[in-house]
């Protein structure tokens, strides 16, 4: 026993025990940041793949949106495309070109009485002026009022005929 009290008394071990037990604590320390590291490294981890997954179906569900968003798009696109077709090709047939003269005919005729019956030069006038306005009516907003509200917007076809037929009686 007496060994053993010399030994603690002597100062290299106290400085070799005061080593150990600092090395030991840091060692400690060392060891529970570590694994604390571990862990809250799992964590970042495990919320990164979540927030990947996230990501992904969103992007699955914007790319569903946006394909569908084309195809209606080049769908318009393409039925603009037919109408305008289509609207080219009834204004070429016979019908709309007789259909156009005759309104053009009716609205000179009534400015015709109203401004000089009998002149020939006032009737290229206001046959000049029918067709301005004609050409005018058939692109804009007096186009939309009358196939809306044919009364408002001027005389319509049946107005018009009825018209003629009362001058020729």
């Amino acid at each position: 026993m007496e060994t053993v009290l010399e030994i603690i008394k002597n100062q290299f071990v106290w400085g070799i025990a005061l080593g150990l037990l600092i090395t030991f604590f840091v060692w400690k320390s060392g060891f529970s940041a570590n694994r604390h590291l571990k862990q809250e490294n799992k964590r970042i981890q495990k919320e990164a793949d979540e927030l990947q997954g996230h990501l992904n179906t969103q992007l699955k569900i914007n790319a569903v949106g946006n394909e569908s968003l084309t195809n209606e798009l080049k769908e318009l696109k393409d039925q603009n495309e037919n109408l305008r077709v289509n609207l080219s090709t009834l204004q070429q047939k016979p019908d709309k070109a007789e259909l156009k003269h005759l309104h053009i005919t009716e609205a000179a005729v009534t400015k015709m009485r109203e401004q000089a019956p009998g002149f020939a030069t006032a009737w290229e006038q206001a046959m000049r002026a029918a067709e301005e306005d004609y050409a005018g009516a058939e692109s804009g907003f007096s186009k939309l009022v009358k196939k809306v509200i044919p009364k408002l917007g001027g005389s319509s076809e049946k107005s018009s005929v009825k018209t003629i037929e009362v001058e020729e009686v």
